[in-house]
């Protein structure tokens, strides 16, 4: 003889229940299908954002969160743009053909007499600024600032294998650029003892002024100066 039971009869075979059961005892259906279910823990409403999300389940906290990220996606982004500019630019200096600059004025610290400093601009590789010792320095002031790509140094008295050692040069140049805005950059240039012309690629904006300070000093003797030959500019084409 089955067991007579009394409770809520199960909604799909009528089998009698007791009331603290969830499933019939019988055909294991859910005994009150009209409950609720329990709501969502507040973390699995977070992703994706346009997902529907329960009443109660942490409106506060998952608010709170995504601010949190998005703070977080804000301040990531302001910490990385000078270096994803660096590499924007330096992408559009290498796509761009170089062009050359010409400086208004230039000023030099000291000058040997007939080697004037105006000598390193003026396209003669046989002529050349001589400089009395090392740390004598030589600037050169641009009409409107550019961004300077490429700088062309050709050391010694001349480009010529068999002139470029009579004189004295300097293998290390401390390169000090002032921006339109005031700012400054400071970068150093080792040169190799050889005649003719050395590129360093710079890639620097905004310049207005650029000032060559000459150092380490090779062949320097009481009757020798030093000697460089040209500076050559050039600007993103």
């Amino acid at each position: 003889m089955p067991d007579e039971v009394a409770g809520t009869p199960c909604p799909s075979c009528g089998t009698p229940n007791p009331p603290d059961r969830r499933f019939c005892r019988r055909c294991a259906a859910v005994l009150n299908p009209a409950a609720g279910l329990a709501p969502l823990p507040w973390w699995r409403t977070v992703w994706p954002l346009r997902r529907r999300v329960r009443a109660g389940s942490g409106r506060a906290v998952r608010f709170l969160v995504v601010l949190a990220v998005v703070v977080a996606l804000c301040a990531g982004g302001l910490l990385l743009l000078p270096a994803g500019r660096a590499v924007f630019e330096d992408a559009r200096d290498k796509m761009s053909r170089p062009r050359p600059v010409t400086p208004v004025d230039i000023e030099a610290s000291a000058e040997v007499p007939r080697h004037p400093a105006a000598n390193t601009t003026d396209g003669l590789s046989n002529r050349y600024w001589g400089a009395p010792a090392s740390g004598a320095w030589v600037t050169y002031t641009f009409r409107t600032p550019f961004r300077l790509v490429d700088l062309i140094i050709t050391n010694g008295a001349s480009a010529s294998p068999q002139e470029y050692a009579r004189q004295a040069r300097a293998l290390r140049l401390d390169l000090e650029v002032t921006r339109q805005n005031g700012t400054r950059h400071h970068e150093e240039l080792t040169l190799g003892d050889k005649p003719g012309p050395q590129t360093f690629h710079v890639g620097i904006g905004d310049v207005k002024t650029v000032r060559l300070v000459l150092r380490s000093a090779v062949d320097l003797t009481t009757d020798r100066h030093l000697a460089l030959a040209e500076v050559e500019f050039f600007r993103r084409g």
